[in-house]
């Protein structure tokens, strides 16, 4: 079964970032993901570069994803 950890893992080898937390049941997941490559990126940019970091693992392990994308001036201007 795949754990949180490992979709940690996963986007973070093939993304750049500089804030990730995922959790999960191992089923479905939520991952809040803050790249400085979302800088100036539509919504469906950003989700298919996770997409592509995650690679065929999307359709045989990852059964669900669900992502909040940020850039880091919107990541700091979130927190407040």
């Amino acid at each position: 079964m795949v754990t949180p950890e490992n979709v940690q893992t996963y986007i973070a080898a093939g993304l750049a970032c500089d804030h990730l937390e995922v959790s999960g049941d191992g089923q479905h997941f939520e991952a809040v993901i803050v790249a400085p490559a979302f800088e100036g990126l539509r919504l469906i940019a950003r989700h298919q570069l996770v997409y592509k970091a995650l690679g065929d693992r999307m359709r045989q392990e990852i059964h669900a994803l669900s992502m909040k994308t940020l850039s880091p001036a919107e990541w700091a201007a979130s927190r407040g």
